[in-house]
């Protein structure tokens, strides 16, 4: 019998290692326009944001918008829109994707005052539904279809 991994890398998959943090985040390392930067997974964000301030480190092009940002805090945040941008994790890839571009001060401050390191954006629901993810959360491992396998 296939245990998990073989049946996703018979599928296409690639496999990615998630590190669990000590506030049971899972944090990965990614590449935007080939630059790395650690990320938050986060399931529940629609967009996968980038801080504002990291925008030169990226070599983002950026514009304002109109949307403003929500998330677990009471206001809403400005943000800033950035398209046309190339993600790599691990060996998954996708190109021509738009990031949204938010403070994050917030976020960092929290996660030092638990002794995590400071994170340079998320990782969306928009990257996971295009690449049809599925979490192992037990094993610590995010799956990616990187390709759809040749018949």
């Amino acid at each position: 019998m296939q245990d998990l991994k073989e049946f996703l890398f018979d599928q296409g998959y690639v496999r990615i290692k998630l590190k669990k943090t000590i506030t049971n985040h899972f944090e990965i390392k990614a590449k935007i326009n080939g630059v790395k930067g650690n990320f938050i997974l986060d399931t529940g964000a629609s967009k996968s944001c980038v801080g504002i301030v990291d925008s030169d480190h990226f070599e983002l092009k950026t514009k304002a918008s109109e949307h403003k940002a929500s998330g677990a805090g009471p206001s809403e945040i400005d943000t800033l829109i950035s398209s046309k941008n190339n993600i790599a994790i691990g060996k998954f890839k996708l190109k021509k994707i738009s990031l949204i571009l938010i403070d994050l001060s917030h976020i960092n401050k929290a996660l030092e005052k638990q002794e995590v390191s400071p994170v340079k954006g998320i990782l969306g629901a928009d990257v996971l539904l295009k690449g049809k993810a599925i979490i192992d959360y037990n094993k610590k491992y995010l799956y990616l279809l990187n390709k759809k396998k040749s018949s």
